[in-house]
């Protein structure tokens, strides 16, 4: 992974969430490489809203998913303080409680809504279809 023209074409994927498990869920339904159009992804695990804002506000992150059932802070507020304070904010996807709470998600500017419990295959589709705008054109 030092290879540094590895590390500057793939896609840096933000994951929050208080619980490491769902954390874990994300990474390993997406894997490395969900689409072979895509460049690998490389995850940025983050537990807490400070940091997630920190990540954001550096810049650099192609996608954030944001576990709209974190506690203190839920993915969904988050996303809308985001979308209000980030200036070319990346697209986001929000992990909601159940698919009747997609129209929350629309309510925080979410790009898109994966309901738990995660389909690996709904997730990918998802991540996919907003990443692929953002990988670097291929030669």
């Amino acid at each position: 992974m030092t290879d540094s023209s590895s590390s500057r074409t793939a896609l840096r994927v933000l994951v929050y969430s208080d619980d490491v498990n769902t954390r874990q869920q994300v990474i390993v339904a997406l894997g490395r490489r969900p689409h072979p159009d895509l460049p690998e992804l490389e995850y940025v695990e983050v537990a807490t809203e400070p940091v997630v804002i920190a990540n954001l506000d550096a810049g650099g992150i192609d996608l954030a998913i944001l576990d709209g059932e974190a506690v203190p802070a839920g993915g969904m507020g988050i996303a809308k303080q985001l979308k209000d304070e980030i200036y070319e904010c990346p697209p986001i996807v929000v992990l909601t409680g159940r698919p009747q709470d997609a129209w929350l998600a629309t309510w925080s500017r979410a790009e898109a809504a994966v309901p738990h419990p995660l389909d690996p295959i709904q997730l990918a589709e998802t991540v996919v279809s907003l990443l692929r705008p953002h990988a670097p054109a291929r030669t």
